[in-house]
């Protein structure tokens, strides 16, 4: 028999540095789940990606035991990092602050495709040529679709 869901927590941490402090310690703390239990078995799970932002979604049983899913850094965060830059601007419709190929937006689609609500990867590159529109970053060339 399936176990009874008590809430969803969602945050957002840092691969291989998830520690007690807030945003987890308090989200977690009040769901009532084993927060140096989450931080290790996450560090353990995300190793392999330190330093980049990463949702995770918590699924916290009424017996207060959790499983949890790591997903892709998001679209945004991987733009800035395709584009070497600090920080979207500040009025994206006006100034712009750096520029994106139809190839990059491609690559960032591909890797973004199972957390996105797209079927085709055309699609996908559409809803991350927009999040780069709202930031402030222009895209280069016409959709090749």
């Amino acid at each position: 028999m399936a176990k009874e869901i008590s809430k969803v927590v969602k945050l957002q941490v840092k691969g291989g540095a998830a520690n007690p402090s807030p945003p987890v310690g308090p989200a977690l703390g009040a769901a009532g789940v084993n927060i140096m239990e989450f931080c290790k078995q996450f560090n353990a799970r995300t190793q392999d990606k330190p330093g980049k932002v990463l949702p995770v979604a918590i699924t916290v049983y009424k017996d207060k035991s959790f499983d949890f899913v790591v997903k892709t850094p998001p679209a945004a965060i991987q733009i800035m990092e395709v584009t070497k830059i600090k920080k979207g601007s500040g009025e994206p419709h006006i100034r712009k602050v750096a520029t994106i190929s139809w190839d990059q937006i491609k690559t960032i689609a591909e890797d973004k495709m199972q957390d996105l609500n797209a079927f085709t990867i055309e699609s996908a590159m559409k809803m991350v040529a927009g999040t780069a529109r709202s930031i402030g970053v222009k895209v280069r060339g016409n959709a090749p679709f």
